[in-house]
């Protein structure tokens, strides 16, 4: 046979790769994440809706950002803190903030702070998000923020707290990965409004605790620095705090508002310091026994540190919670915005399946709609110390004292225990693979 009369060879046959299986987990974590957002545009929809109207019980609401943060950024464009100012109570880190609308030129004062608060809400939904998604994350955490913050109203988008809670929240979410990160953070929340700094008591000891201090100190200083050369009376604000009486909306008010209904004399209350507080009998021993308290509340949580034995993922989480809630309840002063804290904290534990705060969080739902209902709903029956009013507030207060014991029994009995049978440093917390 010649070779022209040879078969020709066998070609060969590609058969196509069959198409990867689509994965449900990822498929799911969409479908999830697509639904939360939907849920924050409509509730946010709603919310600056209430913002633009302002009209529900006494109002006032958006005056807080139009005027009187309107005010202070004047006084800060022109290169000093406010002066001699009562209402200026805040760490200076607060002036940046203030002052962060200039980058929108094209908008309205009230409209580039709006757009800012909305932008940080947003920020924070995505990072609870992202964190629920993660091995041994939870989506709670978003729902609780998404669902949980119109409770207030349309109250955190008139004030500057949503943007304090986005750092806290990045400080927390970041500290385990990048303690440093996490630490720098929380110190520039410090110098916003105090409490983020409160993020780091839970982190565990060792190298994380360090490189976290360090960049809180280092991230504070730098920013402290920055505006103590480039504006005038930085620390003014440290002689408006000591004066402060009793604000009714908080625990010690609640206990005066009660005596005097049960009395049958009317309390005293002015307004001062930016707040609506008591005056007159009994109001500075009060003050004092706050502050003790308070006290306390700071050695309770460094014994706690101390006696700490499981150093699980969510015990940073759960005790940053645990230490804003003894702060809050044991303060002068409960200002409606401070249920944003604790809401955005609460849905911080929640990403985190191993979480000890979940019924706190529970508690704070209802908490949240009361502050609303009492401000600015029924604000004048507060006021005015009504039955109604009374009762609104001590039922506010009751659900935030049972948060408060109930975050500190579920954190120690989930972090404490004998040092014989638990090492000092649990194997859970360690680097995420890949990380």
């Amino acid at each position: 046979m010649t070779p022209s009369q040879l078969p020709p060879p066998p070609q060969r046959v590609r058969i196509p790769a069959p198409a990867p299986a689509p994965d449900p987990g990822a498929l799911g974590r969409r479908t999830r994440h697509a639904a939360l957002g939907c849920g924050w545009l409509a509730t946010r929809a709603l919310m600056l809706h209430l913002l633009a109207g302002d009209r529900l019980g006494v109002g006032g609401v958006a005056g807080e950002v139009s005027v009187l943060y309107r005010r202070w950024y004047e006084e800060l464009s022109a290169g000093t803190f406010p002066f001699g100012d009562p209402t200026w109570q805040y760490p200076p880190g607060a002036g940046a903030v203030i002052l962060t609308p200039a980058l929108f030129p094209f908008l309205t004062f009230f409209q580039a702070f709006t757009a800012l608060t909305l932008a940080c809400d947003a920020l924070i939904a995505l990072l609870l998000a992202r964190a629920g998604s993660r091995p041994g994350g939870s989506g709670a955490g978003g729902w609780l923020w998404v669902g949980g913050l119109p409770l207030l109203l349309h109250v955190p988008y008139g004030r500057y707290d949503v943007e304090v809670t986005a750092l806290a929240v990045g400080a927390l979410l970041s500290l385990r990965r990048r303690p440093g990160l996490g630490g720098a953070l929380a110190g520039l929340g410090a110098l916003v409004k105090v409490w983020p700094m409160l993020a780091l008591i839970g982190a565990p000891p060792g190298r994380t605790t360090r490189r976290a201090l360090l960049g809180a100190l280092g991230a504070a200083a730098a920013l402290l620095a920055v505006l103590a050369l480039a504006f005038s009376h930085t620390l003014d604000f440290a002689r408006q705090q000591g004066g402060r009486g009793i604000q009714i909306e908080s625990l010690a008010g609640t206990a005066l508002q009660l005596a005097h209904l049960i009395a049958g004399r009317p309390g005293r209350v002015v307004h001062q310091y930016g707040a609506m507080e008591f005056t007159g009998r009994y109001v500075s021993a009060l003050a004092a026994l706050s502050l003790a308290l308070t006290g306390l509340a700071c050695c309770w949580l460094l014994f706690w540190r101390l006696r700490a034995r499981r150093w699980t993922v969510a015990v940073p989480l759960d005790a940053a919670l645990c230490a804003v809630l003894l702060f809050t309840v044991t303060s002068r002063v409960i200002s409606p915005q401070y249920l944003v804290w604790l809401l955005g904290l609460a849905a911080v534990c929640l990403t985190s399946r191993r979480t000890t705060q979940r019924p706190v969080a529970q508690l704070l739902l209802p908490a949240a709609a009361l502050s609303a209902l009492a401000f600015p709903c029924l604000y004048a029956e507060v006021m005015a110390g009504t039955p109604l009013g009374t009762a609104i507030m001590t039922a506010r207060n009751t659900l935030l004292l049972t948060a408060t014991l109930l975050s500190c029994r579920r954190l120690w009995t989930g972090s404490v225990c004998d040092s014989n049978t638990a090492p000092k440093s649990s194997p859970s917390w360690g680097p995420l693979p890949g990380s």
